[in-house]
């Protein structure tokens, strides 16, 4: 695929999403648009996104080539 037809994917993509929140309800969008954990369907965290277990020290010395 050429990058314009990854572009034409993406963008339809989200054009499907926005028609499907165009049928609900300003409550159920509001709800549909939280994040929401793949799961359980729960409630993300703020920092969901984030590695708790990333040592970024350890980064930065493998970065500049000093593996320990």
């Amino acid at each position: 695929m050429k990058p314009r037809d990854y572009l034409w994917c993406a963008l339809n993509l989200i054009l499907d999403q926005e028609e499907e929140l165009s049928h609900l309800c300003p409550s159920c969008r509001a709800e549909a648009q939280q994040a929401r954990c793949p799961v359980c369907g729960g409630a993300a965290a703020e920092d969901a996104g984030e590695n708790p277990c990333f040592d970024l020290q350890r980064f930065r010395q493998l970065e500049r080539g000093e593996a320990q």
